[in-house]
């Protein structure tokens, strides 16, 4: 307990009036952290259900669009050009909820880092001022990592494979002639330039549907892949969402 005396509450300011006590011993401050720790992780576990939560949705999103491209002629391409756009909004969402859990797993992990592992194996390594962080934390809490970083791990997790996927579809929905209407079907003498006609959106020619799509998955690439250091959690250990 030596490493949250110079940060107990009784020491640094009075009770207000009305205000519940604060501990007033080693016995409750215990009592505390243990009630504190398993109510972050409560809020860990349900930000975590809602990240899978989105997930699933996004895989059910993917297979769906699928089945109906690829089952029948008829279907137009631009059903997975939307299943995209779909995946991309649940990729932005998923994104903003992996930041709220950030900030709770981030707590656990400090005081778990900081305080109980050294009570299981003491050893020198405790974070300086790590009690005064997690206080701050509470008082003015505040996103740890950006919405650029955020979507970049989940990317990098789940979601660029399943843009890979519907790329694939997408490709062998436009240049395979048995997946094509017969009047869509590519003429046989010139088949690049009837692929990229058949990629006619409405008023939206071929070309631009097709540097739209190749500028999408440029973009994909590099939030994906981009060169980052490893900072917060996953500076510690390997075992991360």
């Amino acid at each position: 307990m030596s490493m949250m005396q110079g940060t107990r509450p009784t020491d640094a300011a009075p009770n207000g009036v009305g205000a519940p006590p604060f501990p007033s011993s080693s016995g409750e401050l215990i009592t505390v952290l243990a009630h504190f720790h398993r109510a972050e992780i409560a809020r860990m576990s349900g930000w975590r259900d809602r990240i899978d939560l989105t997930t699933n949705w996004a895989i059910t999103v993917v297979a769906a669009m699928l089945s109906v491209s690829l089952s029948t002629p008829s279907a137009h391409h631009g059903v997975i050009l939307f299943a995209m756009l779909v995946v991309l909004l649940l990729l932005c969402i998923e994104a903003r909820r992996y930041r709220f859990f950030d900030v709770y797993r981030t707590r656990v992990r400090l005081l778990e880092r900081n305080y109980y592992a050294h009570v299981f194996a003491a050893q020198p390594g405790a974070e300086a001022d790590w009690a005064r962080q997690l206080g701050q934390d509470l008082r003015e809490p505040r996103f740890l990592i950006s919405m650029r970083t955020a979507m970049s791990r989940r990317l990098r997790r789940n979601y660029f494979w399943m843009f890979l996927m519907l790329l694939a579809a997408w490709t062998l929905k436009i240049s395979s002639p048995w997946l094509l209407a017969a009047e869509d079907a590519p003429d046989g003498t010139r088949p690049a330039r009837g692929v990229i006609e058949h990629l006619a959106f409405g008023p939206v020619p071929g070309w631009a549907v097709l540097i739209l799509v190749g500028a999408f998955y440029c973009w994909l690439a590099w939030a994906t892949f981009r060169p980052h250091r490893r900072s917060g959690e996953l500076a510690h250990g390997e075992v991360h969402v």
